[in-house]
C-alpha cells in the first residue's frame, strides 16, 4: 500500500479505450459529479477512475453513500487545521503523486473549491487535458466568496473545456478570452443529481415539521459578525411569525458551530441538526417553504424545486437567480434578512412569482451533454495524448 494515497485497482477492461479521471474533495463536487460518472460508467469507451482528494472527508463520504460511489483512489488531503495554503501544497504533491503512477486520458472536476484549481494545475503540468464542470461563475469580487472566486478565475486559463451552465457564464469566459470553441453551455449537472434523488430516494421524513423554513450558512467571509447577525434575525423572526419553525443542518466547521450552538441552542422553533445526508436534505428542501443560505449550490437546487431563495451574502456568481425573480440578495444585516423574509411570507404573490418551479442552471440533461461532448473530441483527436496547445487561452 502507498503512504501517499490509496489505489483501488480495478479489472481493465479492454473495450474501454480512454480513462477519464473524475476528481472529488467536497459534498457538493460529489452531488456536482455523481451523475456525469453514472454516465461515463454506461459507455464502453470510457474507463471511469474516480479520485477522492478527501478535502471533505466526513461529509463526503456520507455524500459517496447516497450515490453509491467507491472512489478508486484516496488522497486523504485533510489535516487538522491546515491552512488554504497547506491544503494546496498537500493536494499538488498527492495528486502529481497519482497522475505520475496512473495513466490518464482526461480529468474531470466540478466547482470551485481548492481541488478544483489543483486538480487543473497538475493537469497542465502532465499536458492531459482537463475539463471544468460548472465554469464561468463570476462575482467579480476576489473576496467573496473566499477563495472560491479566484479558484474560478485561476482555474479557467488551464482548462481545455469549459462546460458552463448557462449562457451568462460562456459571456464570462469570452470576456477573460477563452476561445468560443472550448466553452459549451451544458446547464450544471447539480440539477441532474438533485432531480435523481428526489425521484429515486424515499422521503424517510425525520424532520417532518409544519411550515418549514431551512437556513443554511458556511461561507467563510459569514464567520463572525455575519453569522452573529444571521442567528440574531432569526430569533428576532420567530417572535414576529409563531407559526413559522427553522430548521438549520449545522456546518461541521468548529467556528460555526461555536457561533449557531452559543445564539441558536434551545430557542423556541429553531432546530438545529447534525449535516443531514444529501438525499434528506434534498426532501427536506423540497417540504420547505423557502430557503435562506449563502450556499452556491442551493440557489441553483432551491428554484428547480419550486422554492424561493433569500441569499445570505452581498454577492452572487449565480445572478440568473437574481434577474429571472427566483431569489434575493439580502445580505447579511439583521434588518435586511428579517424585512426579506418577513415580506415573502406575507406577500402571497411575491411568493407566486418566486416559486417558479424552474432553475436557469439545468433540465436534468447536463451530463449526457458533458459526456457526448467528451466523446466528440475523444474521437476526433486518435491519439491518446491531445495537444498541449488546446489547454491555452
Amino acid at each position: 500500500m502507498n503512504d501517499t494515497y490509496n489505489v483501488h485497482h480495478k479489472k481493465k477492461n479492454k473495450s474501454r479505450l480512454f480513462t477519464i479521471g473524475c476528481i472529488i474533495g467536497t459534498r457538493p463536487e460529489a452531488i456536482k459529479m455523481a451523475s456525469i460518472i453514472f454516465q461515463l460508467q454506461a459507455c464502453s469507451w470510457a474507463n471511469v477512475f474516480i479520485i477522492n482528494t478527501g478535502q471533505h472527508k466526513d461529509m463526503l463520504d456520507s455524500m459517496l453513500e447516497v450515490f453509491n460511489l467507491n472512489p478508486d483512489a484516496n488522497l486523504n488531503s485533510m489535516t487538522s487545521n491546515q491552512s488554504l495554503g497547506e491544503l494546496t501544497g498537500n493536494l499538488c504533491n498527492k495528486l502529481d503523486h497519482l497522475i505520475k503512477n496512473q495513466h490518464f486520458d482526461v480529468l474531470l472536476a466540478a466547482g470551485d473549491t481548492t481541488t478544483v484549481l489543483v486538480s487543473s494545475l497538475i493537469s497542465f503540468y502532465h499536458r492531459i487535458p482537463f475539463g471544468h464542470i460548472e465554469a464561468g461563475l463570476r462575482t467579480f469580487n476576489h473576496n467573496e466568496p473566499f477563495p472560491e472566486e479566484m479558484n474560478r478565475v485561476l482555474t479557467a486559463p488551464l482548462a481545455t473545456w469549459h462546460f458552463a451552465p448557462t449562457l451568462l457564464e460562456k459571456e464570462n469566459l469570452l470576456r477573460e478570452h477563452v476561445a468560443s470553441s472550448k466553452i459549451i453551455v451544458t446547464g450544471n449537472p447539480v440539477i441532474d443529481a438533485l432531480l435523481w434523488v428526489i425521484k429515486n430516494k424515499p422521503d424517510n421524513n425525520p424532520h417532518d415539521l409544519p411550515n418549514t423554513i431551512v437556513v443554511t450558512a458556511h461561507r467563510r467571509e459569514n464567520f463572525g459578525k455575519n453569522l452573529q447577525n444571521i442567528c440574531l434575525a432569526i430569533i428576532e423572526l420567530t417572535e414576529l411569525f409563531d407559526h413559522i419553525n427553522f430548521v438549520i443542518p449545522v456546518h461541521p466547521n468548529p467556528a460555526i458551530q461555536k457561533n449557531i450552538q452559543l445564539l441558536l441552542h434551545d430557542k423556541p422553533r429553531i432546530h438545529l441538526l447534525l449535516p443531514l445526508k444529501y438525499d434528506e436534505f434534498a426532501h427536506l428542501m423540497n417540504r420547505s417553504l423557502f430557503i435562506l443560505t449563502d450556499s452556491g449550490g442551493i440557489q441553483e437546487e432551491a428554484p428547480a424545486l419550486g422554492k424561493p431563495v433569500l441569499i445570505l451574502r452581498n454577492n452572487t456568481e449565480r445572478t440568473s437567480i437574481i434577474t429571472h425573480g427566483l431569489g434575493l440578495l439580502i445580505g447579511t444585516e439583521i434588518n435586511g434578512i428579517v424585512h426579506a423574509v418577513s415580506q415573502l411570507l406575507c406577500d402571497k404573490k411575491l411568493y407566486q412569482d418566486m416559486a417558479q418551479g424552474i432553475s436557469p442552471y439545468g433540465d436534468g440533461n447536463a451530463a449526457k451533454r458533458i459526456v457526448a461532448e467528451l466523446k466528440k473530441h475523444l474521437d476526433v483527436n486518435s491519439s491518446v495524448h491531445i495537444n498541449t496547445s488546446l489547454a491555452s487561452t
